[in-house]
């Protein structure tokens, strides 16, 4: 066999294993069809609206907060391992909430659920960049990213049609299929990457990165409920500042194989970059939030037809996610980023203009803006973080990549509710101009928080456009 025709062979493996990958870590985005579900489990369970941000929160709070334990796990006995027993715990998991036959049932197996997303999630980014050489990581990620959108694009239509026909239950049971057939192809997958199973795992740095994670972002969560005079919030960040996370840090500086070692944070380009992410998830995430009430709202259009405009941003990020990393192939990561950044701030920027004639080819450029900076965003945001990491903690890497976005988006929930009921007077109704005015305000503010600090972050202009990027090798 010539070299030609082994690397060929050896690409089309690759390949295959990114499919495989992209495959099995679709089963997590997809979670979006659950959203359009919550009228339907309400009813059925006869729960009022409100405890219906408990389905979310079970889920959010687990996986977050087990991401990155379960990323240094796999960097320790293998990705293909925790990606393989977190398809397993999820087909269960999905199965369960099928099958829930009361509300406390229903949370629980989402909690399970969450384990099992904290399972996949964490090993996807790392089981995709070691299938090629470290030359082609960057369109890897892309390729990768790429499946985030793809499930935002499709859970809500399907989720929709599944409901129509079979209940509320089919936006979990679709998904057992789903998860078992990736998990029986994984015998196509890389086994372990070198080193894997010859360290320690710190078991105490563990539990205090869950417990301080877990606590800081129910915290968010509850933030709405600080005027009220309710102590819940000033203690669960007391216990997640003091308690968990200088505890957590305190442990990693003495650990021999710590899960997060302090000293990236050193480096004040990979600490804005980290950040960025947070606030680039946290404003981003107003679209998701506010837009589809704009759509109902204010505007004539069919549910199919608003459903198609709102995948635009979604659908931008499965266009950016490829030509992201083909693009790194040519620009330095930071720089990409930025330009990615700045184009979700524009894009919210255009969508606080709409009103009550806007057209909808006007509607989907500004939709398309944030999702095609989305993409843009995120390839470029784990590049830098799988280039700053050695490779012999990609899973960590991976895994970071995802808590920060976690945290943005938890931020968002309540920070975009907080302010949208803020910027609405007392007294207002829920549509016309009483609606029009705090979206776009809202949204508005949104884009103009993010450029204000992307502005201040210019003020070291070499965190974006330095002439190069650190790069990751196993000697690191």
């Amino acid at each position: 066999m010539t070299e030609d025709a082994t690397s060929a062979r050896s690409g089309s493996r690759a390949a295959l294993g990114l499919f495989i990958v992209g495959l099995g870590t679709l089963t997590a985005p997809l979670d979006s069809s659950v959203n359009i579900a919550f009228p339907a489990i309400t009813r059925a369970f006869g729960v009022p609206l409100e405890d219906m941000q408990w389905v979310v929160i079970c889920y959010v709070l687990i996986y977050s907060s087990l991401t990155l334990v379960f990323g240094k796990m796999g960097d320790l006995v293998g990705h293909r391992r925790i990606f393989g027993i977190g398809l397993f715990v999820s087909a269960i998991a999905f199965a369960f909430c099928g099958a829930a036959d009361t509300f406390v049932e229903l949370l629980l197996a989402r909690a399970l659920q969450g384990v099992g997303s904290a399972l996949v999630i964490s090993c996807g980014p790392a089981l995709a960049t070691m299938l090629f050489a470290e030359s082609f990581r960057a369109r890897a990620l892309g390729i990768y990213t790429m499946a985030f959108g793809l499930g935002g694009v499709i859970g809500p239509s399907l989720g929709g049609l599944l409901i129509a026909e079979w209940g509320w239950s089919a936006v979990f049971w679709f998904r057992v299929p789903l998860a078992a057939v990736t998990l029986m192809l994984l015998f196509l997958l890389p086994r372990a990457q070198p080193g894997a199973g010859s360290r320690s795992f710190d078991i105490a740095g563990a539990a205090l990165l869950v417990v301080g994670l877990s606590t800081f972002l129910l915290a968010i969560n509850q933030a709405r409920h600080v005027g009220a005079g309710e102590p819940v919030v000033p203690v669960l960040l007391g216990l997640a500042a003091v308690g968990c996370f200088a505890g957590f840090f305190w442990q990693q500086r003495r650990s021999p194989e710590p899960i997060l070692h302090p000293k990236w944070f050193r480096n004040a380009a990979f600490t804005v970059v980290n950040v960025t992410n947070v606030m680039v998830n946290m404003v981003g995430f107003a679209v998701m939030f506010l837009v589809p009430f704009y759509l109902d709202r204010m505007t004539d259009l069919s549910l199919v037809t608003a459903g198609a405009v709102l995948a635009m941003s979604p659908a931008g990020m499965v266009l950016a996610g490829p030509t992201g990393g083909w693009l790194l192939d040519r620009i330095a990561a930071p720089r990409l980023a930025f330009v990615g950044a700045v184009l979700v701030g524009v894009g919210l920027l255009a969508i606080g203009q709409w009103g009550t004639t806007t057209l909808i080819v006007v509607m989907v450029a500004g939709l398309a803006t944030v999702g095609i900076g989305f993409g843009f965003f995120q390839v470029a945001y784990m590049e830098i973080v799988a280039a700053t990491l050695p490779l012999r903690e990609r899973g960590v890497a991976g895994s970071l990549a995802m808590v920060t976005r976690t945290i943005g988006v938890v931020s968002g929930a309540t920070g975009l509710a907080l302010a949208f009921t803020g910027f609405t007077p007392v007294g207002a109704g829920t549509t016309g101009a009483d609606f029009l005015a705090p979206f776009a305000t809202t949204l508005t503010a949104a884009g103009a928080l993010l450029l204000v600090f992307l502005a201040v972050t210019l003020l070291r202009p070499r965190i974006w456009f330095a002439a190069s990027w650190r790069s990751s090798d196993s000697s690191r």
